[in-house]
């Protein structure tokens, strides 16, 4: 549970596509919100890492769009999508309500603006199967967390129910970026509550099961030295877990 703590565009037909694809070039709204001078030392200092320019510019977001982040922790994300939407955008961290009982730090109030300095953000706070944002939605994002839903610690949350909210409350071609600690091949749920990963197959079937298509798939968080089987909190492989991102679509 520390990780709460420290917690598409241009694509058209009905062609899906599944491959993994390499890093994309980087837009420079996408740079500048990486390199706003707002954001903490604190996040900086974790980008060569988490890679978020690439990752961002994988997932197609916009200036103009409308967002959710799904369980942003301390805004490290929704910071660099305030940049990335604009003024004409807007970016709504959602935080499900089964965290009050989990985490020490208070969460935000809903309605609330939670960052100086980042005014088109705003939280939202709801139960997690009740998964919901003001606006018709361009983009969903959870990074780290999908596989934390499923765990008893979330309950009553129910990933069915969550990708069916999830699945409403986008427009017609919005995105559901998913980014997740990689399982072994086949291991299904059976790590989410104990070495806290998922078998990427098993998020796949699962939010295909809501409707959504699969686009494609990213290696830009991909470390082949990192063989599955270790907890990601282990100081040996906190920060550099094997990560995959799927990007689905809601069809139009």
């Amino acid at each position: 549970m520390r990780r709460f703590l420290k917690l598409a565009a241009g694509l058209t037909g009905a062609a899906v596509v599944t491959a993994a694809v390499a890093a994309p070039s980087i837009p420079a709204y996408v740079t500048a919100a990486v390199a706003d001078a707002n954001r903490p030392d604190a996040d900086k200092q974790r980008d060569a890492a988490r890679k978020p320019a690439e990752t961002i510019a994988f997932s197609g977001m916009k200036p103009g769009w409308v967002i959710a982040d799904f369980i942003p922790g301390t805004g490290y994300y929704d910071r660099i999508f305030s940049g990335v939407v604009g003024p004409k955008g807007h970016v709504y961290g959602f935080y499900p309500a089964e965290l009050k009982s989990i985490v020490k730090t208070p969460l935000p109030p809903n309605g609330a603006k939670p960052f100086d300095k980042f005014d088109n953000v705003t939280t939202l706070l709801a139960p997690a199967n009740d998964f919901a944002a003001p606006a018709p939605l361009d983009l969903v994002w959870i990074s780290d967390n999908y596989h934390d839903l499923h765990d008893p610690f979330f309950a009553p949350a129910d990933l069915a129910k969550v990708n069916a909210a999830v699945f409403k409350a986008l427009k017609p071609g919005g995105i559901y970026l998913v980014l997740d600690h990689a399982a072994p091949a086949g291991s299904g749920l059976a790590d989410t509550n104990t070495l806290h990963r998922i078998d990427e197959a098993s998020v796949k079937s699962e939010v295909e099961a809501a409707g959504f298509q699969l686009v494609s798939a990213s290696d830009i968080l991909k470390n082949p030295a990192d063989d599955h089987s270790t907890k990601i909190f282990d100081p040996s492989i906190r920060g550099h877990t094997d990560q995959f991102i799927l990007k689905f679509r809601k069809p139009k």
